[in-house]
C-alpha cells in the first residue's frame, strides 16, 4: 500500500482556488453569507491562509472581481455593420456575461451598503484598463458613415446601461426582443448620422 504524499498548493493555483470559492460563496449565499470559514471549506484550505492575504471580506470581493475582469474574454464583433456589432455583443454579454452582472448587482448589495464601494467602483476594478468595446464599434462604424463622430460617453453607456437594467429586472437573460429594441429604437437613433 502506497500513500501519497498531498501536493500543497502555492501562489496563483492556491489564489486561484480561493478567489473561484469566493465567487462561488457570494454566487450562493450573497455578501451576508460570505464567511472566512466557507470559502476556506470550499477552496480546502485554512482560515489563516485566508487572512493572510484579505485581511477583511472586502479585500476578498474586491479581489475576487478583479480576477474576475482578467478572466472574461473579449469579444469584439465586427460584422460591418454598426447594428449588427451592437446586437452581437448584446447577446454574447447575455449568454456568457449575465449572471456575473446580476451577481454584482443584487448578491453584493449588502457589500455596497457596509463598504461605500458603488456598483461603478466594481465595474472599474472588474474592467481594468480595458477600455468597453462599444467605442471602438462604433469607431469602426464612424469610418463607414454610419454614426456620428461627435457622441458622448453617455450614449455609449446606453446599450449596456439598459441591458443590465433589463437583466436585473429579470434577475435573468433579456429577451432577444428586447436587445433588439435596445438596438434599434434607442441605441441607433441616438448615434446614427
Amino acid at each position: 500500500m502506497t500513500l501519497e504524499k498531498a501536493t500543497r498548493r502555492r501562489g496563483e493555483e492556491l489564489e486561484n482556488a480561493i478567489l473561484d470559492a469566493v465567487w462561488d460563496e457570494i454566487s450562493e449565499k450573497g455578501y451576508g453569507g460570505l464567511t472566512y470559514e466557507g470559502v476556506a471549506a470550499r477552496a480546502r484550505t485554512s482560515r489563516a491562509v485566508l487572512y493572510r492575504r484579505w485581511p477583511t471580506r472586502t479585500d476578498l470581493v474586491l479581489a475576487t472581481v478583479a480576477r474576475l475582469g482578467r478572466r472574461t474574454p473579449r469579444v469584439a464583433p465586427d460584422t460591418g455593420s454598426l447594428r449588427e456589432d451592437m446586437i452581437e455583443l448584446l447577446r454574447y454579454s447575455n449568454s456568457h456575461r449575465l449572471g456575473m452582472w446580476v451577481v454584482l448587482s443584487v448578491q453584493l448589495a449588502g457589500f455596497y451598503a457596509e463598504t461605500g464601494v458603488t456598483p461603478a467602483d466594481l465595474r472599474a476594478r472588474l474592467l481594468g484598463d480595458r477600455p468597453s468595446l462599444v467605442p471602438e464599434i462604433v469607431a469602426r462604424a464612424v469610418e463607414r458613415g454610419e454614426a456620428r463622430p461627435d457622441l458622448s460617453e453617455r450614449v455609449l453607456r446606453v446599450p449596456f446601461d439598459l441591458f443590465r437594467s433589463e437583466a436585473i429586472l429579470r434577475l435573468g437573460p433579456v429577451p432577444d426582443e428586447e436587445i433588439l429594441a435596445i438596438v434599434d429604437e434607442v441605441f441607433l437613433p441616438l448615434v446614427r448620422t
